[in-house]
């Protein structure tokens, strides 16, 4: 099973490579971390942000899971791992922006929408259960790509919540903090943006 090893040796070429090139960045780094903008994508192994985005070691604070969702804010219940990072990038890193990152071809998405997203419990389950409204919408509308309108529609819905967290709120009213929906297709190669005006996605 080489596949371990391929990461082994895929660091061996960073360590002599990239590590460096950038020596005294990684320096700086070992010290902290200020990075301005956070990022909410996908955890799907092709949409990778920081190579989509071309960023360098700490511009961005990544929170990834299944199918780049936000949910709404809320206490007590259950380990809340998403609301964690994001507390912890806006009332302790102090980011300045914050970008839900949706994808083309989202196996998340495309479960949800044909009612596979995992058995009634499962963790998956309750999770994709963050969209079921707009998916019904999605599935009762009459959108000719039902899979892409909910690609979008779910990223909408996770902006919606981010607004529903109060130190969110708060500092987007007092504009110190931007948010953002941007949309990957992969079989394009093309980055949409989010027009929160309009609703509508155009390329970047």
């Amino acid at each position: 099973m080489p596949e371990f090893r391929e990461l082994l040796e895929g660091y061996r070429r960073f360590r002599s490579g990239n590590y460096e090139t950038q020596k005294r960045r990684w320096d700086g780094l070992a010290a902290g971390q200020s990075p301005p903008v956070m990022v909410i994508g996908c955890c799907d192994s092709r949409v990778d942000p920081g190579t989509i985005f071309d960023t360098d070691p700490g511009q961005a604070f990544v929170l990834r899971n299944v199918a780049n969702l936000v949910p709404p804010y809320e206490v007590g219940g259950g380990r809340h791992a998403a609301s964690a990072a994001i507390e912890f990038a806006v009332t302790g890193l102090e980011v300045r922006h914050i970008v839900v990152m949706g994808h083309g071809a989202c196996g998340g998405i495309a479960a949800a929408l044909a009612g596979q997203d995992g058995a009634e419990g499962s963790f998956v389950h309750r999770w994709m259960s963050i969209i079921d409204e707009c998916r019904d919408e999605v599935a009762a509308g009459d959108a000719a790509d039902k899979q892409r309108a909910l690609e979008l529609a779910a990223m909408k819905v996770s902006l919606q919540n981010l607004r529903t967290f109060p130190f969110i709120a708060e500092r987007e009213a007092e504009g110190r903090i931007k948010l953002h929906g941007v949309f990957f297709a992969i079989s394009e190669g093309v980055l949409y943006l989010l027009d929160q005006a309009s609703g509508t996605f155009d390329p970047a």
